[in-house]
């Protein structure tokens, strides 16, 4: 049974704790990794899989395996529609039932659902975006990252913070351009690879030597390969995938910023910077379709109030511009993103 938001922390004990906050990112690429996660905890490496087992099973941890980066491996974009409230159920319906569509919100704005697309090209990414302006009948307002401030979800949840990060000093943030065609040269092992692991590894003793026989290949060329994908920005991280829902963090806004375009660069680093920021990035404006907006940040608190008192810092002591709030309200479609027509190509 899964565990409630109030009472996950009481049924944990340190040795989880330090699982949950300390192997987000950093998993070892070996052969036998829970054995030098066991080593690292003071635990045997079975011991260190049954618990991550445990902790998935009881809606902790989402997953375990590598977080791939859209914008690299493939041609990804945020969009969204304005849909009337008789038609909102219909609507997700359809949007829902692409594959390519990896993410979905409600969020309480005029543009009130939101979600992410991810393609093997700009190509087939932009024919589905057309073809769900066709099955809906409803304007897509498409948004691709340009610039990559700071994008990371990995924070500490074994806490009593309010918002994320409450606890962290800082992070560090850079200006990262991004393409919206696929910039990735893979080879045949990279794409079969992407196709194994894009829902998650193995939980098992062995996951890298389980993914190996599933792509017909040999365990360190799969351990060279995706050392190789981590490098090259293909993979993010790897390690288990908190939910942030189950452990509190249920509160998040979208806040997003008319900034001058000359000034994009040094505000944008300069709020990537803050350790309650989880998410920054610049998005094109559409004036087309009344959207000014070029700057965009993310907050997740347990608190709604906390999350409240944030942007109000950022508006007053960061981002003193004109802005709008878009509460999340609902989630309607939550998976990691799929990779088929890249692999397939």
């Amino acid at each position: 049974m899964s565990l409630r938001a109030g009472d996950w922390q009481e049924r944990i004990d340190d040795v989880d704790a330090a699982l949950i906050d300390g192997f987000q990112s950093g998993f070892p690429v070996r052969e036998r990794p829970f054995d030098a996660v066991g080593e690292q905890l003071g635990i045997p490496g079975d011991e260190a899989l049954e618990r991550v087992e445990s902790l998935r099973d009881d809606g902790i941890f989402r997953r375990f395996g590598a977080v791939l980066n859209p914008p690299v491996i493939g041609s990804s974009t945020l969009a969204a529609v304005s849909v009337p409230e008789d038609r909102f159920d219909e609507v997700a319906a359809v949007i829902n039932d692409y594959r390519q569509v990896n993410h979905n919100y409600a969020r309480d704005h005029e543009w009130n659902m939101w979600f992410v697309v991810t393609a093997g090209s700009r190509e087939k990414r932009d024919e589905i975006l057309a073809d769900i302006e066709t099955q809906t009948g409803c304007s897509v307002l498409v948004l691709p990252m340009l610039t990559d401030y700071y994008i990371d979800l990995e924070f500490p949840v074994v806490n009593a913070d309010r918002f994320a990060r409450e606890s962290v000093d800082g992070t560090d943030a850079s200006a990262t351009r991004i393409s919206e065609d696929a910039a990735a040269d893979f080879s045949d092992l990279d794409r079969r690879l992407l196709l194994a692991i894009q829902e998650g590894f193995p939980l098992s003793a062995t996951p890298y030597r389980d993914i190996a026989t599933t792509v017909g290949a040999d365990v360190d060329d799969v351990l060279a390969a995706i050392e190789r994908l981590r490098d090259d920005g293909c993979v993010k991280r790897i390690g288990c995938v908190v939910n942030h829902i189950t452990t509190g963090f249920d509160n998040n806004c979208m806040v997003v910023w008319d900034v001058p375009d000359d000034r994009l660069d040094e505000l944008g680093e300069r709020v990537g910077e803050l350790p309650y920021v989880t998410l920054c990035y610049h998005r094109p404006r559409r004036p087309e379709q009344d959207w000014p907006y070029n700057l965009f940040t993310m907050i997740h608190g347990r608190e709604a109030d906390a999350v409240d008192e944030k942007i109000d810092e950022l508006s007053t002591a960061y981002l003193p511009v004109d802005h709008d709030r878009l509460y999340s309200t609902a989630t309607l479609k939550q998976t990691g993103a799929r990779y088929d027509d890249i692999v397939g190509e």
